[in-house]
């Protein structure tokens, strides 16, 4: 029960306590549930980069200064789809790694990150201490490519800020049920239920957002995507097409 009510009260929180130093236990705990968390074949495509160093943690936030709290947390882990470590296996066996050839290898490895980060942030909640997900560390993969010294196979997923939070937040709503939850096959909806949504957000009124849910999204699909991220991909190894 103490472990669903965590999830049911999860909630982002952005602003932390500079003075507060995480422990080396509870760093510990956050890695070890983080490592346990269930993976495609007990795989485990992925690696935890705990950034402790300040002067690389100041080269993240001048890279992507809308997250301060990349350098104001206690810790700042960064969580990588890893199909290096497989590499090697295919190169101790002398077998073919033909990875590039194909988009089911990066899904698994992506999917298995994201389940170390879930169970990270989970973690982080269980010891009474915050944290937010970065995703955006993916708009300058090149310059943290290189700042990380990141090989081929490996690609940068999220980063997650964790640490005493100073301003307290609310648990934010989420869609309609109708909306996200399916049984036996995909079901159509009517598309009142985001317009329901957007007034539950509206009224939920966050000050970060200036835009209602549903326009916030049809701007950012409707822009062209990332193409960081392609070109990434490609220079790492992971897909050649």
């Amino acid at each position: 029960m103490e472990a669903l009510e965590v999830m049911k009260q999860h909630r982002t929180y952005r602003e932390f306590d500079e003075t507060y130093q995480l422990t080396e236990e509870e760093l510990q705990t956050i890695l070890q549930a983080s490592r346990q968390a269930p993976s495609w074949m007990n795989g485990q495509m992925y690696s935890i980069i705990v950034i402790k160093d300040r002067t690389i943690r100041e080269q993240l936030v001048a890279l992507n200064p809308r997250n301060p709290h990349m350098l104001h947390s206690s810790v700042f882990l960064i969580f990588v789809a890893d199909l290096k470590r497989t590499q090697k296996v295919a190169e101790h066996y002398e077998a073919e790694y033909p990875i590039a050839e194909g988009l089911d290898p990066l899904i698994t490895a992506v999917t298995d990150t994201a389940l170390a980060l879930e169970n990270a942030v989970i973690a982080t909640e269980a010891l009474g201490l915050g944290s937010v997900v970065v995703g955006s560390i993916r708009k300058n993969l090149s310059e943290i490519g290189e700042l990380l010294n990141l090989p081929d196979y490996v690609f940068p997923i999220a980063g997650l800020s964790i640490g005493k939070p100073t301003v307290e937040m609310r648990v934010k709503p989420r869609l309609p049920e109708q909306a996200v939850v399916h049984y036996d096959t995909y079901q159509d909806y009517d598309y009142s239920l985001i317009e329901e949504y957007n007034a539950t957000m509206e009224k939920f009124a966050e000050a970060r957002e200036t835009k209602r849910w549903s326009k916030k999204f049809a701007d950012y699909f409707g822009s062209t995507p990332n193409k960081q991220v392609d070109e990434f991909l490609k220079k790492n190894k992971f897909f050649q097409f």
